[in-house]
């Protein structure tokens, strides 16, 4: 399958208020991080002789990165300012498989893309084809080993759960675990924001319903059963949950992930309470996107740059600022990098400490069996 980003982790944040100036209160500046790392500050440690090369260049061209999308705004006004070179976003609102045809079709082109931000299987088509080139970053070592290439010619860059976003002037109760969706107290409030068969966030809802209830990475089938057990019940609401539809009282109770969550919650605030939970019967079911330099990146040098800011402390933490979880969040939360007025905007730590994503492999399996049961199983 192939989804458009909006599509895959479906519809905007909302978040205009978290750009440079991030969330204002608490000593937090640019993109929600301390005011330490605001923008009349120094970035960070990078070698001398790459930014030197990189302002030589004097350009990177991104590709499919939505302002309003885990921050990505703030950064890519926080690269320029930092280090001098004009930064070009093609096609904000694409797709994965589009990356990689830009890649293809604009290799020799001083337009080309020097990186991209694609899901896991898409890096993984990009790697058989040869369409990257490696490089490893300074912090490498803190990105775990089942979301990066071996050889370093892609790896995560941030990450989101499912998660239960609940409208709490409709939902008087806030469940806490999927087992809880099962009462009558729910009955016509539970959303999801699309058809698992062509929305990420949907399929993942379905993926870690199934971890919470029997099933595995290798066994989706019982997250299937589940959602039929909540049509027949009249819980499951056939609405696509969208913000407004959240907020509204319409689906009062949505299963998203987790950043989109909390990008609704702070779109709600002053209009309806909303409270965002990850659900603690198993590890949390996660997606994350992937960064890649162009094995024909025409600014090769500014493509590292790129690299290593995004995997730098502030870069990373940046991503919280938008609510998307950076890749090396476990290890930035361990060395007490993490401030604790970003912590106080999230759910626990201590509920992504175990948490895990699906194989290509797995996933394709998983979509397979979906497409047969889902039509058949859940009926609303």
């Amino acid at each position: 399958m192939s989804f458009h980003r909006r599509g895959v982790l479906k519809a905007s944040l909302g978040l205009a208020g978290l750009g440079v100036g991030g969330l204002g209160a608490g000593g937090l500046g640019y993109g929600g991080i301390p005011r330490a790392m605001a923008a009349d500050m120094p970035g960070p440690a990078v070698p001398a002789d790459l930014v030197a090369a990189a302002k030589k260049e004097g350009q990177i061209n991104v590709i499919t990165l939505p302002r309003d999308w885990a921050n990505w705004g703030a950064t890519m006004d926080r690269f320029q300012a930092l280090y001098g070179v004009k930064l070009d976003d093609a096609n904000p609102d694409g797709s994965s498989a589009e990356e990689l045809q830009a890649i293809r079709s604009l290799k020799s082109q001083s337009r080309a893309p020097d990186v991209v931000d694609v899901g896991p299987s898409f890096a993984a088509a990009g790697t058989k084809e040869t369409l990257f080139q490696p490089y490893k970053v300074a912090t490498w070592n803190d990105i775990p080993a089942d979301v990066k290439d071996a050889g370093g010619l892609w790896y995560g860059d941030y990450f989101g759960v499912e998660s239960f976003a609940v409208n709490t002037n409709v939902a008087k109760t806030v469940p806490q675990t999927w087992a809880d969706l099962k009462k009558p107290d729910y009955k016509g409030m539970i959303a999801l924001n699309g058809n698992p068969l062509g929305a990420g966030a949907a399929f993942g809802a379905v993926f870690a319903a199934a971890l919470a209830n029997g099933g595995s990475y290798d066994d989706i089938a019982p997250g299937i059963e589940f959602f039929g057990e909540l049509a027949r019940l009249g819980n499951l609401n056939p609405a696509v949950a969208s913000p407004a539809s959240l907020i509204a009282g319409q689906t009062p109770v949505v299963i998203n992930w987790d950043y989109l969550s909390l990008g609704y919650k702070k779109q709600a605030e002053g209009k309806a309470v909303i409270e965002v939970l990850v659900p603690k019967e198993a590890p949390p079911y996660g997606n994350f996107y992937c960064q890649a330099i162009s094995a024909y990146a025409p600014h090769p040098n500014t493509a590292k740059l790129w690299m290593e800011y995004v995997y730098s402390d502030e870069g990373q933490l940046a991503f919280l600022g938008g609510f998307a979880h950076p890749i090396r969040f476990n290890a930035l939360v361990a060395a007490g990098k993490v401030p604790e007025a970003l912590l106080k905007t999230l759910p626990p730590a201590d509920a992504y400490k175990d948490v895990k994503f699906a194989t290509q492999e797995q996933a394709a399996k998983a979509q397979k069996t979906l497409q047969d049961m889902w039509p058949r199983v859940v009926k609303i």
